[in-house]
């Protein structure tokens, strides 16, 4: 009996130290920061439930849905084993899916980006009205000649002429059977003589006919083909610079082939002889003035230099036209 006694006892002994160190067996799975420890960061862990686990022999924090919870706000970890960042970037994917698509830049390897023009696509074009240099003429003569209505514009400006035909832009309208209906229409070079034309030609009269002058405005009738538009000739620009030419102030070069500026420059030797300077040097002065005396006598002189070391006694005169060494060359050779 007394054995039975001790035996119960050792046993009751037992569950006390064992209650005390699993704790109560009610809620021997949790306890609350054990030892105070902290977290990596150094910071004191709270409210934070743990349990025991008897094959590891350590404390492990207990998996509860507030756990769970803040694992994931903290991670990004979902139940479903899949990362929220990675649903992130799904969710990024889908919303630019659903946007348009946004133009490509071109690429440069394709042949139609490297640099090629774009050309203008052919169609009916409209003159603008600060551009525009055509005049429209009505109540003409029914027998006026082309060449008496060029004689007429051109006392406003300058007519511009086709750079492939070389003829003046004018014309005269006809009719179905070929009779002039008397109107017609001139292009200028520059836009003051349409605003001088329309200013003078308005209102006034030729061969008892009343004129009227208006700025052209052209019309499509039916359909635009782009096949019966003229190709502009190889120098278009040069002539049309020529043309532009005409308005230049500078006055013309003269008739006559021109000569190489060396021949604007005579040469004369024996002029005098270097043993004339050792005595006087003053000579050589004299000898200068004398020369420019007398070639002034055949025109403009420029420039006039004495060689007077070199053996030939050689002295350069420079005129201003070749005419005028010629008629130098003609009165002092051989004198």
């Amino acid at each position: 009996m007394s054995g039975n006694n001790l035996d119960a006892n050792d046993e009751f002994d037992e569950q006390l130290r064992m209650q005390e160190l699993y704790g109560d067996t009610k809620d021997n799975d949790t306890k609350k920061d054990p030892g105070g420890e902290t977290d990596s960061f150094g910071q004191q862990q709270t409210d934070t439930p743990y349990e025991w686990d008897l094959d590891k022999k350590a404390w492990f924090p207990k998996i509860t849905e507030d756990f769970i919870a803040t694992y994931e706000a903290n991670y990004g970890f979902s139940n479903d084993g899949a990362s929220s960042s990675t649903a992130s970037v799904q969710d990024v994917s889908a919303r630019t899916s659903e946007e348009p698509p946004q133009r490509q830049p071109p690429d440069p390897s394709d042949p139609k980006n490297k640099g090629e023009k774009r050309k203008a696509e052919s169609g009916w074009f409209h003159v603008e009205e600060g551009r525009n240099t055509n005049v429209y003429v009505s109540g003409l003569p029914p027998d006026i000649t082309v060449d008496e209505f060029i004689q007429l514009m051109s006392k406003f400006g300058i007519i511009m002429r086709d750079p492939q035909t070389e003829e003046f832009k004018v014309k005269l309208y006809k009719d179905n059977q070929g009779n002039l209906k008397g109107d017609g229409f001139c292009c200028y070079l520059k836009r003051e003589s349409v605003d001088l034309a329309l200013k003078l030609l308005d209102e006034d009269e030729i061969r008892g006919y009343k004129l009227h002058a208006e700025l052209a405005k052209f019309q499509l009738k039916g359909e635009y083909d782009a096949s019966k538009k003229k190709k502009k000739c190889k120098d278009y620009k040069e002539k049309l610079s020529m043309q532009q030419k005409q308005l230049d102030w500078r006055p013309e070069r003269r008739a006559g082939s021109s000569r190489m500026h060396r021949e604007r420059v005579v040469i004369i030797k024996n002029m005098f002889h270097p043993v004339d300077f050792e005595d006087d040097p003053l000579v050589l002065n004299e000898i200068r003035e004398d020369l420019r005396v007398e070639c002034s006598k055949f025109g403009q002189i420029r420039k006039l230099l004495l060689f007077d070391r070199h053996p030939d006694g050689v002295a350069s005169v420079s005129f201003r036209d070749p005419e005028e060494v010629d008629y130098c060359i003609q009165t002092l050779n051989g004198r």
